[in-house]
C-alpha cells in the first residue's frame, strides 16, 4: 500500500473524512475528503428536471432515490479502494439548487410539486415585490414563488407551515433541523448583511400584504432558521441515515454543516469569498458571484444581492441558460459517429470540438445562436426555443459553429457583466468551474474574453460543488478562524491553478458576437411567440 492511500485510510478509519452532497440541475454527485481536503471516493446519479402541468419539477422518490443512489456509489468505492466500511464521516454537508419552492404542512406534506429556480411563472409577483421592497426579486426566488402563488389564489397556500429550498428540505429530513445556510436563504429572502438575518423591514412590508389578503401567517416562522459557515447544523438522526444509507452501515449521530446553495459551494471551491474575487460557475444554468466592496447605487432586475457563506454582499449575474444547449449538440455529433460505426468517446468528441473552436474567425463567421432552453431574465425573454441563425453568405464551418455556440453560453452573463462595469465594480480576476473547462483552455479562454478579465480555472474545477460542500462539512469540525483565512491557509495552500488573460484579439472577436447577439434577440423572442 502506498503512504498516501495508507494515511487516507487512516483518515477513514479515524473518522477525518467529509462528506459534500449537491443536487445539481443534471446530476447527482457526492464527494469524500480527506483531512488534506483531497477527493478519496466519489458518487454520482444522472437525473433531468421535468415539466409536470406548466412547472419545471424534480419529484420528492428521485430526489431520494438519486441520494442513495449517489452516495451508495460513493461507499462501494471506499471499500473497493481501502477494503473498509464507511460507517462515520467527521461531518456531513448537502448543497442543491438555490430558489425555488418547496411549501409544506403542519404534516410535513408536500403541498405543489417541487418548483425549480428554472420555472418563469412568477413574473408578476417578482415585479411587485422589487418595486414594493425597492431590492431585486428575481423570478427564480422562493419569496417571489409564494407571492405567486398567492396572487393566483392557489388552494394550497392556507395550508402553509413551512418554506424552505431544495438543500433545505433534504437537510431536514436528515436531522430534523428546519435551517439554512445564509447564502442559500438569501436566494429566498433578502439579507440585511448588517444583521445576518433576514431584512426585519421587509418581512414588515410583506407581512402587510399577507394581511391584505386575509392570511395570518408570520413570514419569520415559515422560513428556516439563517446559520453562517461554520455554524452546528444539526446531526444525523436514525431515520436519516436509513434515508441515505438502507443498508445501516451508515451511523447517526455525524454533525452537518448549514446546507448551502450551489452559488455559495462554487464560492468555496474556487476560494473566491473575499472582496474583489469572483467566479463564473457554469451548467445547465451559469452564474458570476462577485464580491462587493459596496452597494450598488440602484436596483438592476439582471443583478441578484445575495452573500457568501460568510454572510457578505455578493452581486450574482444569474443566467438560467449555459451548456444545454451545446450538450444537445454534442450528443447529436455522438449519435453521427455511432451511425457510422465508429466508438469514439463523448470526452474525445468534446475534446476535438471545443478544440476546433480556436480556429474561428474574428467574426465567427456572422453565426448566431441561443442556446435557450428557458426564458432569460437579463436578455427579456420569457420562454426559451433554443436557436440557431445564419445568413446565406455566413461562413458556416465546423470551427465558427463550436465557438458561436460556446459564446452563445456566456451571453447572458456578459449582458449582466456589463452593468457592474457600469457601476465601476472592480475585479481583479475570476474563477471558472463546471464542466465546460474540462478541455484545457478553451471554454475557459472564450470566457475570458466574454468578461474581459483574466479567469483561472483550479486542479478542482471538476469537482465542482460537492467538494466545496465537502470543504464547508470540514469548516464545521475546525473553525478557529474565518472561512476565508481557512481558505487560503488550509484549503488552498498548495493548489495548483491556470490564468488564462484575455487577448485583445480575442475580445475584439467575442465585442463582434455579443453586438450581433444582443440585436438578434427579437429573433428569440419571436422565435417563442410563433413555436408553440
Amino acid at each position: 500500500m502506498t503512504e498516501i492511500k495508507a494515511e487516507e485510510m487512516l483518515d477513514i478509519v479515524d473518522v477525518r473524512t467529509y462528506l459534500g452532497i449537491e443536487f445539481g440541475s443534471t446530476r447527482i454527485k457526492a464527494v469524500l475528503i480527506d483531512s488534506r481536503f483531497h477527493t478519496i471516493a466519489s458518487g454520482s446519479y444522472e437525473w433531468e428536471n421535468q415539466l409536470v402541468n406548466g412547472f419545471w419539477t424534480y419529484s420528492t422518490e428521485e430526489i431520494w432515490k438519486g441520494l442513495r443512489r449517489s452516495y451508495r456509489e460513493l461507499a462501494t468505492e471506499v471499500y473497493e479502494k481501502y477494503g473498509v466500511v464507511l460507517e462515520k464521516v467527521g461531518a456531513i454537508g448537502f448543497s442543491a439548487m438555490m430558489h425555488g419552492y418547496m411549501a409544506f404542512d403542519d404534516s410535513e406534506k408536500l403541498l405543489v410539486p417541487f418548483r425549480t429556480w428554472r420555472n418563469s411563472t412568477t413574473s408578476q409577483a417578482a415585479q411587485k415585490l422589487t418595486k414594493l421592497f425597492d431590492y431585486n426579486i428575481p423570478e427564480r426566488w422562493s419569496i417571489a414563488h409564494f407571492y405567486q402563488a398567492i396572487l393566483n389564489h392557489e388552494e394550497h397556500v392556507p395550508h402553509i407551515d413551512y418554506l424552505t429550498t431544495l438543500a433545505g428540505y433534504v437537510h431536514w429530513q436528515l436531522t430534523g433541523e428546519k435551517v439554512l445556510g445564509i447564502g442559500d436563504a438569501s436566494g429566498m429572502f433578502p439579507i440585511d448583511n448588517t444583521t445576518k438575518n433576514y431584512d426585519e423591514k421587509l418581512i414588515k412590508i410583506f407581512e402587510e400584504k399577507l394581511e391584505e389578503n386575509d392570511l395570518s401567517f408570520q413570514l419569520k416562522n415559515l422560513l428556516p432558521k439563517v446559520l453562517l459557515a461554520g455554524d452546528g447544523a444539526g446531526v444525523l438522526t436514525e431515520q436519516g441515515a436509513f434515508l441515505i444509507d438502507p443498508t445501516g452501515n451508515l451511523k447517526a449521530g455525524i454533525p452537518f454543516c448549514p446546507p448551502e446553495g450551489d452559488a455559495g459551494t462554487g464560492m468555496v471551491a474556487t476560494n473566491s469569498i473575499e472582496v474583489r474575487t469572483g467566479n463564473v460557475s457554469v451548467g445547465t444554468s451559469a452564474f458570476a458571484m462577485i464580491v462587493l466592496e459596496k452597494k450598488l447605487s440602484k436596483v438592476y432586475p439582471e443583478i441578484d444581492i445575495v452573500t457568501t457563506p460568510e454572510g457578505n454582499l455578493v452581486g450574482m449575474v444569474h443566467a438560467n441558460n449555459c451548456s444545454s444547449d451545446i450538450n444537445a449538440w454534442i450528443k447529436l455529433f455522438e449519435e453521427y459517429t455511432e451511425s457510422l460505426g465508429i466508438e469514439v468517446s463523448r470526452e474525445k468528441i468534446f475534446s476535438i470540438l471545443f478544440n476546433k473552436a480556436l480556429e474561428a474567425d474574428k467574426d465567427l463567421g456572422g453565426l448566431l445562436s441561443y442556446g435557450y432552453f428557458s426564458g432569460e431574465n437579463i436578455t427579456g425573454v420569457s420562454e426559451g426555443r433554443p436557436l440557431f441563425v445564419r445568413q446565406p453568405d455566413s461562413n458556416f464551418n465546423l470551427a465558427n459553429f463550436m465557438r458561436t455556440n460556446i459564446s452563445s453560453a456566456f451571453g447572458a452573463i456578459r449582458v449582466g457583466m456589463d452593468i457592474l462595469h457600469q457601476e465601476k465594480i472592480e475585479i481583479d480576476g475570476l474563477v471558472g468551474h463546471g464542466g465546460i473547462f474540462k478541455t484545457p483552455q478553451v471554454g475557459q479562454r472564450i470566457l475570458a474574453s466574454a468578461v474581459q478579465k483574466p479567469v483561472t480555472v483550479m486542479e478542482t474545477a471538476g469537482e465542482g460543488g460537492a467538494w466545496g460542500m465537502a470543504v464547508l462539512a470540514a469548516f464545521r469540525t475546525n473553525k478557529a478562524q474565518e472561512l476565508t483565512v481557512f481558505l487560503k491557509e488550509e484549503v488552498f495552500v498548495n493548489s495548483e491553478s491556470v490564468t488564462v488573460y484575455p487577448s485583445l484579439e480575442d475580445e475584439e472577436s467575442y465585442n463582434l458576437f455579443i453586438k450581433r447577439y444582443v440585436s438578434g434577440l427579437d429573433i428569440e423572442r419571436k422565435a417563442a411567440e410563433k413555436m408553440k
